[in-house]
């Protein structure tokens, strides 16, 4: 076995310049498989990790994906309000330790604005348990403060102090903004990679504040408040978008969600993160089956240039194998040295693509985890990833047998002829 090894390892060095083709395209789809596994693996894991540590989000009765996407990640369609007095209710529960109300609805050049308090800033998680951090400045304290998020503060460039002026609304229809009520700019937040860093931070107060002099969507004609004069009112919100919600055990979870479902004031829903983010992506497993097939169909392709090589290089080895059947090497011998040579070559490319995909973890990891929130684990491959690479090599074998087959059917005088197989 071990001469069979030797000269498996000769007779392809010396086909070196054309099975290295081969085997960087074993090495590229066997990338390309690893690549789309750790990211279909890695983002769903970030979308759960998107807002970590809470234990239920609040929200008046709609569907829970519509509550997840739209106070979470601030996508889809406004979900209808909830008092705030059930907000303090809630929070009076003996089971909960922290709540976090959410209002959502105007916007600042197609940015959203979060109206919360500043527990946000203490209690609101993301990836694995980080707090939220300020890159420059501090939390809103005064009813017109606000926080930046840091792709806001560097799309549209700007800093600590300006002025502000936000927008009625998620649209860009003129003539709803809040030109009246500017807000200043104290605080812009570390990047976090999930949609704070797309949100602009006002207290309830401040959203509150705004929105004294209208009614139904429009200002009210010749009602006008001041900025000045605003403090002199009652802000206290009416109305919130929804509330995240933190226990003191994980182990009562389900027995808030129930009391909150039965809250009498109002039909209210409270969804868990996770189970809401399952039900997103069972929606979305065609998608990710689709991924996997092209990145199988791109490995038959690899494979098929495997068979063409090796069958390409039968016509020159027919002296080659003429000799080595010469000496005694039966059939099978001759069989089980192009499949190894097959096998040897697939276990390269594997390697090589392996190689790849740390470098391309290494590299590319932080600039996804601080631009798209993505997360990608550098780690030995897990027994998914393993079980992709066994079928490439799998494959690769089973490939190698047809060339292999085509040498085990040549008799002697085959290769000691002039003409060709």
């Amino acid at each position: 076995m071990r001469a069979l090894w030797m000269l498996a390892c000769r007779s392809a060095w010396h086909r070196r310049h054309a099975l290295a083709l081969v085997a960087l395209s074993v090495a590229l789809s066997s990338f390309l498989l690893l690549s789309v596994e750790r990211v279909r693996h890695d983002l769903r894991q970030n979308f759960s990790r998107a807002v970590s540590g809470t234990d239920l989000i609040v929200g008046a009765r709609t569907g829970s994906v519509q509550l997840l996407l739209y106070s979470v990640f601030r996508i889809g369609q406004p979900t209808r309000g909830m008092r705030y007095s059930s907000v303090e209710a809630i929070a009076r529960d003996r089971a909960v330790a922290w709540v976090v109300p959410l209002s959502l609805g105007d916007s600042h050049h197609g940015y959203p604005v979060l109206g919360t308090t500043a527990d946000y800033f203490t209690h609101f998680q993301y990836g694995d348990r980080q707090a939220l951090a300020f890159a420059q400045g501090r939390a809103f304290e005064q009813v017109f403060d606000l926080v930046l998020g840091a792709e806001v503060a560097e799309r549209l460039g700007y800093r600590l102090g300006q002025p502000l002026v936000l927008r009625h609304g998620e649209g860009e229809i003129d003539g709803n903004d809040h030109d009246d009520k500017p807000f200043t700019v104290v605080g812009i937040l570390a990047r976090t990679g999930t949609p704070v860093d797309r949100s602009l931070h006002i207290g309830l107060a401040g959203m509150e504040a705004m929105h004294l002099d209208w009614a139904a969507g429009v200002p009210l004609p010749g009602a006008a408040v001041p900025a000045a004069q605003v403090e002199q009112h009652d802000l206290r919100p009416k109305t919130v978008t929804a509330a995240l919600v933190g226990l003191k055990s994980r182990a009562a979870v389900f027995a808030v969600q129930r009391r909150i479902a039965e809250f009498p004031a109002e039909p209210l829903l409270a969804i868990l993160p996770g189970v809401a983010l399952d039900e997103i992506w069972s929606a979305l497993g065609g998608a990710e089956r689709a991924l996997l097939l092209l990145s199988g169909l791109i490995g038959l392709v690899s494979l098929a240039g495997l068979v063409a090589v090796v069958l390409t290089a039968l016509e020159q080895r027919r002296r080659e194998l003429a000799v080595l059947r010469s000496i005694g090497a039966g059939p099978p011998r001759v069989l089980a040295l192009l499949a190894l040579e097959g096998g040897l070559l697939t276990a390269t490319g594997i390697a090589l693509g392996l190689v790849l995909w740390w470098l391309a973890v290494a590299t590319l990891g932080p600039w996804l985890q601080s631009r798209h929130g993505l997360a990608l684990t550098l780690s030995w491959p897990s027994a998914a990833e393993w079980s992709l690479l066994g079928g490439v090599f799998a494959a690769g074998l089973l490939a190698s047998l047809l060339p292999g087959w085509r040498a085990y059917r040549l008799s002697l005088a085959d290769g000691l002829s002039p003409k060709g197989l």
